[in-house]
């Protein structure tokens, strides 16, 4: 199968591959959602660590990574490791606000760079642009756009020059903050392809 990423609203991600299926901050789900093989928290606010979503997800062997110990996490992880669960490969990237104080870099809140299937995937978690973003030559970027907790879409736009991305999907918009404006106007600023999606659509990597 080839690897897909669907975008299932807000920061909330399910990945497909060959190896698993692999949710990144999984929120407001349906109960017909599939199951997880890997579970991967950014930090512990409730948009973004759902214990009754990853209870839902959740089976006898799914491993949960957080930076935080929680309900249900097997693997309390910090910022730059790099850990594994089977064929997947995971880095923890930092993620912080700079110019903001919702997310402290004290904290070890995280995003994570998954490598499945040998493809690359980025999601930032609730950050700014930050410096160890840089180089992180991603296939795909999961990017916040919405401004007010995170980036806005003029910061994002400067961030992907950063990480050096082949493609991006925004993200952290349309629910608690930010609109499709938001996406739009990242779009208009990024000099990289950029793929909207609306909730549960799905994107396969070529």
């Amino acid at each position: 199968m080839s690897l897909e990423v669907v975008w299932l609203g807000h920061a909330s991600v399910m990945i497909r591959s060959r190896s698993g299926v692999i949710y990144i901050d999984p929120w407001k789900l349906g109960p017909s959602s599939p199951k997880a093989d890997i579970i991967l928290l950014t930090h512990d606010h409730y948009d973004h660590y759902s214990e009754a979503d990853v209870k839902q997800l959740a089976g006898a062997s799914t491993r949960v990574a957080a930076p935080m110990s929680a309900p249900l996490v097997t693997d309390v992880v910090g910022p730059g490791e790099k850990i594994a669960f089977g064929d997947v490969a995971i880095e923890t990237v930092p993620a912080y606000n700079i110019s903001k104080s919702f997310h402290p870099r004290m904290k070890g809140w995280l995003g994570y760079v998954v490598e499945a299937d040998g493809r690359r995937i980025y999601h930032a978690g609730d950050t700014d642009r930050i410096p160890e973003m840089k180089g992180l030559e991603v296939d795909l970027a999961l990017i916040p756009v919405g401004g007010t907790y995170t980036m806005d879409a003029r910061e994002a736009a400067a961030a992907v020059k950063d990480i050096r991305a082949g493609e991006v999907i925004p993200i952290h918009f349309g629910d608690i903050v930010g609109s499709k404006d938001d996406a739009l106007a990242f779009a208009r600023n990024c000099a990289c392809t950029v793929r909207i999606l609306e909730p549960g659509e799905a994107y396969t990597l070529p």
